[in-house]
């Protein structure tokens, strides 16, 4: 069963169905535009655990424990999980789901990892290899400032070009029986490094890999940017936003009437102060949870080309001075009750 499509796509026979999801946020995304729409909002950013990362493992956990409820199912169900986050080791993903004792790959792709971890769980549901995958993605604004950046006790300034990295976790639940939206192909990104070095401006960085994923997942699937309701970026930014614009138009391709970024819708940028937008896994993840699969499953979007984006720095190559690459991922996502 051949599903190769173009240079890097996959276009599913069979598409694969996303049963449940949930998301799971800190304070300030409760206090954000899509704080209505999550399903649990976690007041202590410690969710009552001793340091950072603890915290963030039991946001992945919990995320996790609320899709599978709403998909009714039992842990014990689900064949396979892949999760992903920003730390080293992914050690938020592997102690949150230990504790739910479900098979277990570590997927990394820095904040575009959410895409990695839908792609790798559909092509793994469509092969007939596992009936029930759990995918979700976590990250922490503390975790990762301590990880990438200056611990908060530092008190350093942020420059505007820089994001706040998200609170929280998304889980997803696939199958090929039941859902109102469907994953009907992907599009495998290709790592980008135009040079840039500042680790505060992830949007300049990443940037030029969603131009590059964006424009071949529209030749490979055949399709123009106004066929889909929406493109959206995971957390580009204000500032990643305009150069993928302007590198998409060196191409012909002008995603601008329909283009939304994660990033610049996950906060409220006048009265939250997050200066160029949000960023982390979860970003994208509860951006899909609380908005994005609602308005598919609603009707209100038909076809989304979801394409979260990720910065692959770590602690040693920003230290040893190297650029910055960056990779994207693309899911077509539609709805699950259309017939083909």
């Amino acid at each position: 069963m051949l599903q190769m499509k173009g240079k890097q796509s996959v276009l599913f026979q069979e598409p694969v169905k996303i049963m449940s999801h949930a998301c799971v946020g800190g304070k300030k995304e409760g206090e954000g535009p899509i704080g209505k729409h999550l399903d649990l909002i976690v007041d202590d950013p410690m969710f009552g655990k001793e340091n950072w990362e603890e915290s963030e493992s039991s946001f992945l956990k919990t995320a996790g424990e609320i899709a599978i409820r709403k998909g009714k199912k039992k842990k014990e169900d689900v064949r396979m999980a892949f999760c992903g986050d920003l730390l080293g080791q992914l050690i938020a993903s592997s102690f949150g789901i230990a504790e739910l004792g479900i098979p277990y790959y570590g997927v990394y792709g820095a904040c575009s990892s959410i895409g990695a971890a839908l792609s790798i769980g559909a092509m793994t549901v469509n092969g007939g290899f596992a009936d029930l995958v759990l995918t979700g993605c976590s990250s922490h604004f503390a975790s990762a400032e301590k990880e990438f950046r200056f611990p908060l006790g530092y008190g350093s300034q942020r420059p505007y070009s820089a994001t706040w990295t998200v609170t929280g976790a998304g889980a997803f639940l696939l199958n090929t029986q039941k859902g109102d939206v469907q994953i009907r192909g992907i599009t495998t990104g290709k790592i980008k490094d135009y040079g840039v070095q500042d680790p505060f401006n992830m949007g300049a960085c990443m940037a030029p890999a969603a131009a590059d994923t964006i424009y071949q997942s529209l030749l490979d699937f055949e399709m123009k940017p106004e066929d889909f309701d929406q493109i959206i970026t995971g957390d580009l930014g204000s500032v990643g936003q305009k150069l993928l614009f302007e590198l998409l138009d060196e191409n012909h391709k002008d995603i601008k009437k329909n283009h939304m970024d994660c990033g610049m819708q996950i906060f409220d940028a006048g009265s939250q102060d997050t200066h160029a937008g949000g960023s982390g896994c979860a970003c994208s993840a509860l951006m899909l949870s609380a908005v994005i699969l609602p308005k598919i499953a609603s009707g209100e979007w038909k076809k989304v080309l979801f394409v979260p984006t990720g910065a692959l720095l770590s602690q040693v190559s920003a230290n040893e001075g190297r650029t910055i690459p960056a990779i994207a991922h693309a899911v077509w996502l539609e709805s699950g009750k259309e017939k083909k």
